[in-house]
């Protein structure tokens, strides 16, 4: 079974009545009870976790590299300014993938910028909460299909060294 860490950075436990015209109604809450349903859907173990601050999210993400096959982050304000968070996601070396519930693109040019977007698999932005969803089934659809290349990787070298033992 496969199992993904989300993390959720800072103010996001304050979603549903944090600036609604930005981030929406939807509370975290909800969003991890989607993201429940789902895992549950696509036979994924998930740990869900929240924290308002940056040495406790760059733990979590180092205790990672034992035990997950991957992490969905919104790293929230850190993704603008945590250089830590981006060193602790390279050095875990996991598939992760970047959320953020508006487009940063389209905000302040503070906000453009991400120090997470370099070292992960890709970014979803602007989707608000379902951007999670897409991010879990990307993440599991990745996850699946060099699951499926290793084994066909695998085969293809046993039936190799069968073929050469047999000459």
């Amino acid at each position: 079974m496969l199992r993904v860490l989300i993390l959720h950075g800072p103010n996001l436990n304050l979603l549903g009545s944090r600036e609604q015209s930005i981030y929406g109604t939807v509370t975290l809450d909800a969003i991890d009870a989607s993201l429940s349903k789902l895992g549950d859907e696509l036979g994924v173990a998930l740990d869900i976790r929240q924290s308002n601050h940056e040495g406790e999210l760059v733990s979590w993400i180092q205790e990672a590299r034992s035990g997950y096959d991957g992490i969905i982050i919104n790293p929230a304000a850190y993704t603008h300014t945590s250089v830590a968070i981006r060193d602790a996601l390279a050095a875990v070396e996991l598939p992760t993938i970047e959320v953020h519930l508006s487009n940063i693109h389209r905000r302040e040019e503070f906000r453009r910028c991400s120090y997470v977007s370099g070292v992960a698999l890709g970014q979803i932005c602007g989707f608000g909460p379902t951007g999670y969803l897409l991010a879990l089934r990307g993440l599991c659809e990745h996850l699946s299909s060099r699951t499926s290349k290793a084994s066909t990787s695998r085969s293809q070298s046993m039936r190799q060294a069968g073929t050469r033992r047999n000459r």
